[in-house]
């Protein structure tokens, strides 16, 4: 067995982690913590969780999650991790961290979008991005692990076939993300308070928005060298607020030269290429039915992410469309994805529900 804390489980990722883990075989989930919940049981604060769960939040001791356990999940608001993963690790403990500390591998990118020094910038060599289908065989080995944000990772998997074929202009990508309310933390404010949230299409950060960073630089590590040069990853990126508790749906633009033969077969051979043996990503474009393109709707509470897309010949333009479930596949799923291919583990053990319908 491998014995698991959750540090700040009190939050959505937190408390979602903590739902997977107790239905995982292999793991003994046997500490959990909360600065604002000590000693109260996990279930009165997540109450689907009554008769399933009996741990109660604890006080961060850095000794005794050494003590407890072998991986310690870091569930922290993103600027906290830095603090304590040094000691974490020093402790023996392996890392899996949902916040975005360790994500970016470059100590100025850090500080232009999180606008802070960053207190363990020489761990950066050490993290591994935590995106399995990308980094699978890196993880197997790592200590730390820098789980990917929910918008970069929803935007990645959609892009990173064509990017890796060398079929678009990467110097021109646009990305539209929507997502829901449970994004933005388990603490509300003005912005995030329900009538205020409700009913609404909001759009909340037009530019500059930090899962920029990530997006670039990971599409620039499997862009085509042949078809690229030295091109870099360019990505305009924008997020709206939309009137769901979860999902994240990513509308893509994206543009190839129109000289390129590119039809919808070529297309589909592509995706099924990179992810036809990908247990948890799906290609999704049907000529019949409702739901004939990626819908959040979908995936809801699942590890899968949905992509799908439609060609546009008239402006030479490809519409990649990629749905998740931003607390699952956007977090705490991709986390456990990656708990179980450290320890060589079937990469699905505990992730395989397959959502509601209808919901």
């Amino acid at each position: 067995m491998i014995n698991v804390g959750v540090i700040a489980a009190s939050g959505y990722a937190g408390a979602e982690t903590v739902r997977l883990l107790l239905n995982h075989p292999q793991v003994n989930l046997n500490y959990i913590t909360s600065r604002r919940f000590v000693g109260k049981y996990f279930h009165t604060i997540y109450p689907n969780l009554r008769k399933i769960s009996k741990l109660k939040f604890e006080e961060l001791d850095i000794e005794e999650a050494a003590e407890k356990c072998d991986v310690t999940f870091l569930a922290t608001p993103h600027g906290i991790s830095q603090e304590f993963v040094p000691t974490l690790m020093e402790r023996g403990l392996k890392i899996i961290d949902q916040s975005a500390d360790f994500r970016l591998n470059n100590k100025h990118k850090y500080k232009e979008y999180y606008k802070k020094e960053h207190g363990a910038a020489y761990l950066f060599k050490e993290a591994v991005y935590g995106l399995p289908e990308l980094h699978r065989y890196e993880i197997r080995n790592a200590n730390l692990i820098a789980v990917a944000g929910c918008h970069a990772s929803s935007a990645i998997y959609g892009l990173y076939p064509l990017i890796s074929e060398g079929l678009i202009d990467i110097e021109k990508i646009i990305i539209d993300s929507k997502t829901g309310s449970s994004g933005s933390g388990a603490t509300s404010n003005k912005s995030t308070h329900h009538p205020v949230r409700a009913n609404s299409i909001r759009p909340y950060k037009m530019t500059n928005h930090r899962h920029t960073a990530e997006i670039e630089q990971e599409l620039a590590l499997f862009k085509n060298k042949n078809e690229y040069e030295n091109n870099v990853v360019r990505v305009g990126f924008s997020a709206h607020a939309v009137n769901l508790v979860r999902g994240i749906l990513s509308t893509i633009h994206i543009f190839y030269n129109e000289n390129r033969e590119i039809d919808n077969k070529k297309l589909f051979r592509i995706y099924r290429k990179y992810y036809e043996n990908e247990p948890f990503l799906r290609l999704i474009n049907q000529n019949t039915g409702v739901f004939r393109l990626p819908d959040p709707k979908i995936v809801k509470g699942t590890n899968y992410c949905d992509i799908g897309f439609e060609l546009d010949p008239h402006m030479n333009r490809i519409v990649v469309l990629s749905a998740l479930d931003n607390l699952i596949k956007g977090t705490a799923g991709n986390a456990v994805q990656c708990l179980n291919i450290m320890n060589g583990l079937d990469e699905k053990t505990a992730l395989e529900f397959p959502g509601f319908f209808p919901l």
